[in-house]
């Protein structure tokens, strides 16, 4: 993949124009180390969330029919009749985000907020060179299909998406682990990544890893369309003043990464939650990702989702920006740039 050169031009979202003063664009490997730090920054960060999240996602109250369910771990539970509750059901335990914290604090420890967080630290880097190549190719795509000079909002969302569909194939083996690793039922199945790996490939079969492959790509499709269009149009609504600070700018791109974030959330819910309990699933059928989500189009997950990704999306934005204005100073020597960086349309 071939690196941009240092030049004067700044590197913007699709079909948007410069807004700041003129400064040295970073070549791709710059780039590529700037969005690795804000990614696992965001990470570290909101990761305890994440957990939550999912929880919620997995806490699951069966449907009350004449029909078979699949608990987690392939337990199926036998059918009851109709106003009767399966006594294989799992209790509801969690109400809040803040008692779901507590909760996990005190009855499996601090350190359990970040159990199966080494998986999706692993795929961070890879994960954001995928999405800066994708991005690059199916803009280029669409700009050599449709003899386009720059993308609109909307066909940078489309862009976006693509990208997102892409860098699904592959985080889908590393988001099951991470699920099964979260489950709080995994406690006494799963001692660490490692184990998780090994037990899934050995009991479950190597395909087993891109189990919910579908969900998984309509979930970061939609996001990631969403997430870029909403911060394009941000940006074009309130350009960047000449006199504006260091702190202003950062403050400018923390809320349009967070407003990014939570817009993303409100459409890509339904799919995560999908996601989540298909790969949670050791047996049984799990049905296409789109008729599963028409059967609970309702908010479950969406409040920790909102916490998660709504500032996690603009912490992203804030640690790339710093990232970049770090290495224009001390590696490139660009004592004019005094403003923020231009975030391209691929964290």
């Amino acid at each position: 993949m071939a690196t941009s050169t240092p030049s004067t031009s700044s590197r913007s979202l699709p079909g948007t124009t410069s807004l700041s003063t003129k400064r040295t664009s970073l070549p791709f490997a710059y780039q590529f180390l700037a969005g690795s730090i804000a990614g696992v920054t965001e990470i570290a960060c909101m990761y305890p969330l994440d957990l939550v999240k999912t929880r919620f996602q997995l806490q699951v109250t069966p449907p009350l029919s004449k029909v078979p369910f699949v608990q987690p771990h392939g337990a199926i539970a036998t059918t009851v009749a109709k106003g009767q509750q399966p006594s294989t059901a799992a209790p509801r335990p969690y109400t809040s985000i803040l008692g779901c914290l507590q909760r996990v604090i005190r009855r499996e420890g601090v350190l359990r907020l970040y159990r199966g967080v080494l998986p999706p630290l692993i795929a961070e880097a890879p994960k954001r060179a995928i999405k800066f190549g994708a991005n690059e190719q199916w803009g280029f795509i669409l700009k050599k299909l449709f003899t386009l000079d720059r993308l609109t909002a909307l066909q940078a969302g489309f862009v976006g998406s693509m990208a997102g569909a892409t860098e699904a194939i592959f985080v889908t083996p590393f988001e099951l682990v991470k699920v099964r690793l979260q489950d709080r039922s995994s406690l006494k199945l799963y001692t660490g990544t490692v184990d998780c790996m090994r037990k899934v490939a050995a009991q479950e079969g190597v395909l087993t890893f891109y189990h919910g492959l579908e969900a998984t790509i309509w979930r970061h499709a939609t996001w990631s369309g969403m997430y870029f269009m909403t911060v394009q149009g941000f940006r074009t609504a309130f350009p960047e003043m000449s006199t504006a600070s260091k702190e202003e700018s950062m403050m400018r791109n923390f809320t349009a990464g967070t407003l990014g974030g939570v817009m993303g959330v409100l459409v890509n819910t339904p799919f995560d939650v999908v996601k989540s309990r298909i790969q949670n699933q050791h047996a049984g059928p799990s049905g296409y990702a789109l008729s599963r989500v028409a059967q609970l189009y309702r908010q479950e997950g969406l409040v920790p989702k909102l916490f998660r990704l709504g500032p996690g999306g603009g912490l992203l934005l804030v640690v790339f920006d710093r990232t970049s204005e770090l290495m224009r100073h001390f590696i490139f020597e660009d004592s004019s740039n005094t403003k923020s960086a231009v975030i391209p349309a691929t964290l």
